[in-house]
């Protein structure tokens, strides 16, 4: 190995490296375990969502692809996962595995339509992708349910032996168990050359052809994969909820996921996390409060986010907080 490789491979062993923060982020995560009962059902959601904004990050955030129909992918893996279900076997691992090879065989067979043109022919591209499918699902009610949804779901025990309860616990961790099994891989493969070359390619498509990058079989690669991640999270809802409607589809997922990255900050893993718990948290609280209004007060947040900035803002609450914890 000559000295130039050795370097960067320290310097890729350093980027690899846990930290302190992180280490504490996951802690606090699966002890939210031991909550009590009732705040489950909403750490499921936030954890599915986290899960899908990862996903989005991948393509987005390291490759450059933007997309504006990623609830595509989201929806086949809940069809997929509520599908195998009904007809194959209730096991949610087995359902699982069908949902993320759904969902990447559709990322596959879609994502070269996305390694030409402009961004704003990407952006069309994947919201026209994701609305035929939509309607698609909507004229095969036999398969799907149609705009009465996917019923008759009986999800069977996790592992043979957690049953899914009420109270979400079950779900929770299936979810929370899913999400940091793939973040491990994502944070292996963004932390690799692999990952490397994907940010050369969204910084300089040219520069990075040049020097060798294999550039459409990268995108490739991470449509895909990206899509599986998505796919995911779709099933998690799917089996955690034991109903699969034309709502995932829809475009308001693909924003809602859009919105989470752009609150937590895209190029980082921990922004889709960030960005989704802020994000459930506002939804919840604002829907509760004021049900007709609580768009507006999420729009506001938003308008504040853009015009302060992510790091100004955040840096403020830090100061805050200190102040409050000192008095």
């Amino acid at each position: 190995m000559t000295k130039g490789q050795t370097i960067a491979a320290q310097a890729l062993a350093r980027r690899a490296r846990w930290r302190v923060p992180e280490i504490v982020f996951w802690v606090l995560a699966f002890a939210a375990l031991f909550l009590p009962p009732g705040k489950h059902l909403l750490l499921n959601e936030v954890a599915i969502l986290a899960l899908f904004a990862l996903s989005l990050d991948l393509i987005l955030g390291y490759a450059g692809i933007i997309s504006l129909g990623h609830a595509a992918f989201f929806g086949t893996g809940a069809y997929a996962a509520g599908l195998f279900c009904k007809l194959v076997t209730p096991d949610p691992l087995a359902g699982l595995v069908a949902a993320i090879a759904a969902a990447a065989l559709l990322g596959l067979l879609t994502s070269f339509l996305v390694l030409r043109g402009s961004d704003l022919t990407r952006l069309m591209v994947t919201l026209g992708v994701a609305l035929v499918l939509h309607e698609v699902a909507n004229a095969l009610p036999q398969w799907t349910g149609g705009a009465d949804g996917l019923q008759g779901m009986v999800v069977g025990p996790l592992l043979g032996r957690f049953d899914f309860d009420l109270y979400g616990r079950t779900a929770y961790a299936y979810s929370l168990a899913t999400l940091f099994v793939l973040f491990l891989a994502a944070r292996r493969i963004v932390n690799a050359p692999f990952g490397l070359s994907l940010m050369a390619i969204r910084r300089n498509t040219l520069r990075a052809s040049a020097l060798g990058v294999p550039v459409n079989r990268r995108l490739v690669a991470i449509y895909t994969l990206a899509a599986a991640y998505a796919g995911a999270a779709g099933a998690l809802l799917a089996q955690t909820t034991a109903y699969v409607s034309l709502e995932v589809l829809e475009f308001q997922r693909s924003a809602d996921v859009l919105l989470a990255l752009i609150i937590g900050g895209a190029g980082w893993l921990y922004g889709g996390l960030a960005g989704a718990i802020v994000f459930k948290i506002l939804q919840d609280t604002l829907s509760s409060n004021a049900p007709q209004f609580w768009m507006f007060w999420m729009g506001l947040f938003l308008v504040v986010l853009a015009l302060v900035g992510r790091e100004r803002l955040s840096g403020g609450m830090r100061g805050l907080l200190a102040r409050v914890i000192r008095r």
